[in-house]
């Protein structure tokens, strides 16, 4: 059903004072103020799962998919994925016209393009786009699923009409959580957990992900205290200067690991040089060992001057650090949601001209400064929320908040992953992207509504019809 729906901003203070416990001391000194803002705009609606569906407007716009990612090419064209469970593939779809109507596409990975067919991968899926584009004058188009035993990269090279499928992917087999991310024309890197070290190893194919040629470690020789004692973050290029950067939490040193603390600890490795070595940097360490960042997921994005940004949770506040040197250092942190989003969880960003940057979370005015996510009541209500900074690099500058969506789920909201004994409805992961022509934005996000169950829960898509932009044009 397609809903839409003007809201109004609230101009907030980026604060890094919240006045709860969990929450870090300020950072480096960047404080907003308040300030006059304007109106956001967004038209919601279910995608379809049987390829060739057009949404909105049609009788199958119904689908069955969560943990949905979404990413732009530099042509404005939005593309997501959503995954149906392993061994069942990935559902893709594909806008042309900013986001207003998604085309489901044929499967990245199905061996049957039936809703439930099998497929290699089908677990946590993600994508990635070259920003380049290839000799057919298309920009590449990758989809990573994850199987367990290995990681299926799905590639288009004619914007997502046919595929090819590498369903080892992965050098080191026996993986879990993929990210994936595009540079040129062919390059395309994914990092991953493997399972037996839970080291976060990095893997580059020049070839369009046909074979992945180039091994390296996120993790550096001087933080191997840091194996095993990780929860892993996305994976981004800077298509300017081709640096890449891995963002996870942890421990904060080599004593944490044999006397355990929380993963208190945001880091980001960083290589020059392709992808081949890293060096890890700490983006912040909370002093208060009892804090935990250690949640779906610590995320990272880059600016086209090169800034990096890195947004994380605390499991009720959500914050946000950014570097003008290439990831050496960063300030913050400093933080996001405010009222009425008393609690922050599972944050994406995007960022675009310089000091530009989207984030979006799920949200509920619930907080009762004790009990975590995964216990809330059914009272609690949950959105996606979507905040707004074009001076994220300043201070004083402002951030402008908006509930993007209707209720997307009531009740707890389990942030462990397969081990959770509570409610995954919300799964993991969303995301939002911003098409670099009109600098609008397309969020895609699970949504358990009407019946907040699992067997409601379905993939769907909160598109920015007015309101400030982040891009300026390409």
């Amino acid at each position: 059903m397609k809903n839409l729906i003007a809201l109004g901003c609230i101009v907030l203070l980026a604060s890094c004072d919240s006045g709860r416990p969990s929450s870090p001391t300020p950072g480096g000194g960047v404080r907003s103020a308040l300030g006059g803002g304007g109106s956001f705009a967004f038209v919601n609606f279910e995608l379809g799962a049987a390829p060739g569906t057009v949404c909105p407007g049609a009788s199958g716009c119904t689908n069955g998919a969560a943990e949905p990612m979404i990413r732009a090419d530099a042509a404005g064209t939005f593309y997501v994925s959503s995954e149906l469970g392993v061994t069942s593939g990935t559902l893709a779809w594909k806008s042309t016209d900013g986001g207003l109507h998604y085309t489901a596409l044929d499967s990245p990975n199905q061996i049957s393009q039936a809703l439930g067919g099998l497929g290699p991968g089908g677990g946590d899926t993600d994508l990635g786009t070259a920003p380049e584009a290839n000799a057919d004058g298309f920009d590449n188009l990758y989809v990573a699923s994850l199987s367990l035993a290995n990681v299926t990269v799905s590639t288009s090279q004619d914007g997502g009409m046919t595929w090819s499928k590498n369903v080892t992917s992965a050098t080191i087999p026996g993986d879990d959580r993929e990210w994936i991310a595009a540079d040129q024309a062919t390059k395309v890197c994914i990092s991953y957990h493997d399972i037996v070290t839970f080291n976060i190893d990095v893997n580059c194919s020049f070839d369009a992900g046909a074979h992945f040629t180039q091994l390296g470690s996120a993790i550096d020789v001087a933080h191997a205290f840091l194996i095993d004692d990780n929860e892993i973050g996305n994976l981004a290029i800077d298509p300017q200067n081709h640096v890449v950067y891995q963002v996870f939490s942890g421990i904060a040193n080599a004593v944490e690991a044999v006397i355990p603390t929380s993963f208190h600890a945001v880091w980001i490795a960083v290589s020059r040089d392709g992808g081949q070595t890293f060096t890890d940097n700490p983006v912040y360490v909370n002093p208060n060992t009892a804090v935990s960042y250690g949640h779906q997921f610590v995320n990272v994005s880059v600016d086209r001057a090169g800034t990096v940004y890195v947004v994380y949770t605390d499991n009720h506040n959500l914050f946000y650090s950014f570097s003008t040197d290439g990831g050496d250092t960063f300030t913050g942190p400093i933080q996001v949601n405010q009222a009425p989003s008393a609690t922050a969880i599972m944050p994406w960003s995007v960022a675009c001209d310089p000091g530009s940057l989207n984030i979006v979370w799920y949200g509920t005015s619930y907080f009762d400064g004790t009990t975590a996510p995964d216990n809330y009541p059914a009272t609690a209500a949950w959105s996606v929320y979507l905040a707004q900074n074009r001076n994220a690099t300043v201070a004083g500058s402002t951030f402008t908040q908006v509930a993007a969506t209707p209720i997307v789920h009531f009740g707890g909201v389990c942030e462990s992953g397969v081990t959770c004994s509570g409610n995954r409805d919300l799964y993991d992961d969303f995301g939002i992207a911003v098409s670099p022509t009109t600098g609008l934005a397309s969020i895609t996000y699970s949504d358990d509504q009407p019946g907040n169950t699992g067997s409601n829960d379905h993939t769907a898509i909160a598109t920015q019809t007015g309101g400030p932009i982040i891009c300026g044009g390409s």
